[in-house]
């Protein structure tokens, strides 16, 4: 067990380490100068002006731009492992800051989401695999599928037309009472909840048919015990995976429904920062959402064998 948190501390490390110098190095290959771009803000407060060369060299030296590539990098992930992700161009906030005022409104639409398509997913799928090949299967597969296939920024357009300006039933942007929920969540959620809704029904076929089920039958248990006791947990097992992969996705792939409902998380925070080209936001925005889509993986890796003993044994 030890042995496996460590290799996966290493692959952790790497990983982590690969992503944030692509990125470093792919913002500072991007047409332009940044300590132009820096200047703009500094001294004009106005990324459509021009600054003078004389602004833009005390920007140089203020902020060491004259040193090589892999020497500004080194002193970011040196500053970084310390917690100092710098400064932002635009608002001259620590980065940090500005990301963990922004992350509880990210948390809170990834969770919701994630808890809708577990209430909805999981027992659609249950019945459908209960119902195979009846038309309730059919239907709920069709669903499915739709619901994976269904682009989430069109569903977004969708629901706004519907639900907001035609029904009048729910806001159509921004961040405020339970009511600025629905439509980003159900959003959000819909396509998770058909991946639930796929898996737990491929789960719970493959479960019902092992022998210790024929076993439970023969001795004459209800079908419902059948399902509680022994089916659901065996089949819990790749969906419980599932769902925290799911999680971090949500966490870092919300930009675009952020956007469209104007959603104050860290997406739309990294859509802004793309826009105003403020480098440092994006660098830590990106390493943030990369930090907890691998902390969620590496949780889930140590928690596994607690769902499934025989992976501990192995």
């Amino acid at each position: 067990m030890l042995d496996n948190i460590l290799k996966r501390l290493g692959i952790f490390c790497l990983v982590l380490t690969i992503s944030t110098s692509l990125v470093f190095f792919m913002l500072h290959s991007l047409p332009g100068e940044n300590a132009e771009v820096m200047a703009k803000y500094i001294f004009l407060g106005n990324v459509e002006l021009n600054p003078s060369n004389e602004e833009v060299q005390l920007v140089k030296e203020k902020f060491d731009l004259d040193r090589s590539l892999l020497s500004q990098y080194s002193s970011w992930a040196t500053n970084a492992l310390h917690g100092d992700l710098g400064r932002s161009y635009k608002t001259n906030a620590p980065v940090l800051e500005e990301i963990l005022i922004r992350l509880p409104a990210t948390i809170t639409l990834a969770l919701i989401a994630v808890l809708m398509s577990l209430l909805i997913g999981m027992p659609l799928g249950i019945l459908a695999a209960v119902k195979q090949n009846s038309t309730t299967d059919y239907l709920c597969s069709a669903t499915a599928v739709l619901g994976i296939s269904m682009p989430n920024f069109w569903l977004a357009l969708l629901l706004i037309m519907v639900f907001s300006l035609a029904l009048k039933l729910t806001p159509t942007i921004g961040y405020g009472g339970p009511s600025h929920l629905i439509l980003p969540v159900v959003t959000l959620g819909t396509a998770t909840t058909a991946v639930v809704m796929r898996l737990t029904r491929s789960s719970t076929l493959e479960v019902m048919r092992q022998d210790y089920i024929r076993t439970a039958r023969g001795k004459g248990l209800d079908q419902r015990d059948i399902m509680i006791t022994h089916s659901l947990k065996n089949a819990l097992i790749p969906i419980i995976t599932m769902v925290g992969l799911e999680f971090g996705h949500l966490l870092g792939g919300a930009v675009i429904i952020e956007t469209i409902f104007a959603w104050p998380g860290i997406g739309r925070l990294l859509i802004d920062s793309i826009s105003a080209r403020d480098i440092p936001v994006i660098q830590g925005t990106v390493l943030f959402i990369t930090l907890m889509y691998m902390l969620l993986n590496f949780t889930i890796d140590i928690l596994y064998p607690i769902f499934d003993p025989r992976i501990g044994g192995s």
